[in-house]
């Protein structure tokens, strides 16, 4: 296994993400052709941002799993007290899969870190498309031969994520999260949730030339933010196969921010949908998360589970 430390700040060559200019459309256009044309060839790259998880990624890591062409890890360390340790990830996960880790000297919160990975991406490789996992959750063995089967039998398909299950490791509950499939559907359903779990996404590299990074002004849902800009220029998929599962973190950004989050996915609906009746049903689903307590929010879910 090949791993690498990148400390941005440090030393000018190696820091890769220099806000605002590498974000870019010019920076992106030109990344992407450099890219395409001398840099090694990956079937896909997985993004994982990492702050103060060292344990959650290696425990995410040990479940990634591949039988295609080559493809590689970079995780961002997003200013960790602790930083992300290349010796501690290989020792961990006793695999030869190629990790690189990309430092940032500070907390620079998830968007910039993921930003960060996209431009590193960019600059170092041409990799067909980009998957992302979150410090914690796990795979199913067959998710990115799947995902990239899914992606290569239609070239007009952007973004494609899974079905997941959401589970409290602390009490052994779950449940399930179930979307619409087909690119008609989903569309229409964000309007009044996120269809892509972030964590089981996978998306065409190529795209970032038309869309950019993840937006900035969505904190909190930047990633719905971007999932928008993507449907906008392609069509979009679901695999309906349970192929993650993800960590119910109680403390974690979403649960202690829900009414900061739910405010800004009525941004995002606000500033991408184009349909007014589908923004007003949105408007109203968002308006009625808002006044439930999160813990009878998350008791529905498992009751619909």
């Amino acid at each position: 296994m090949e791993t690498m430390a990148y400390y941005c700040q440090h030393d000018p060559v190696a820091c890769v993400y220099l806000p605002p200019v590498c974000e870019t459309s010019g920076f992106i256009q030109k990344a992407l052709a450099i890219s395409m044309a001398v840099r090694p060839n990956l079937d896909f790259c997985l993004l994982m941002p990492c702050f103060n998880n060292e344990e959650g990624l290696i425990r995410s890591l040990r479940t990634v799993n591949y039988t295609g062409g080559p493809f590689m890890v970079l995780a961002v360390d997003d200013g960790s007290a602790v930083p992300v340790s290349p010796a501690k990830i290989q020792h961990g996960i006793g695999m030869g899969m190629r990790v690189e880790v990309l430092r940032l000297e500070h907390n620079q919160g998830i968007t910039n870190a993921l930003n960060a990975g996209l431009a590193w991406i960019l600059e170092h490789l041409y990799t067909e498309f980009v998957a992302r996992l979150d410090c914690a959750d796990v795979c199913d063995p067959s998710r990115f031969d799947k995902q990239v089967l899914r992606m290569r039998s239609d070239p007009g398909l952007v973004l494609t994520g899974t079905w997941c299950f959401f589970r409290d490791y602390d009490t052994g509950e779950q449940y399930r999260y179930i979307t619409a499939i087909s690119n008609e559907n989903i569309i229409r359903e964000m309007y009044h949730r996120n269809v892509f779990i972030h964590p089981t996404v996978m998306f065409r590299t190529s795209m970032l030339g038309a869309t950019g990074f993840y937006p900035k002004g969505f904190e909190l849902a930047e990633d719905y933010a971007f999932f928008w800009t993507l449907m906008k220029h392609g069509k979009v998929g679901m695999i309906a196969e349970f192929l993650v599962t993800c960590e119910i973190n109680k403390r974690g950004i979403s649960f202690a921010n829900k009414g900061k989050q739910l405010a800004a996915r009525w941004r995002v609906v606000s500033s991408f949908g184009v349909s007014g009746l589908l923004k007003l049903r949105g408007f109203l689903r968002l308006a009625g998360l808002f006044l439930l307590p999160k813990g009878l929010i998350l008791w529905l879910k498992k009751k619909k589970a």
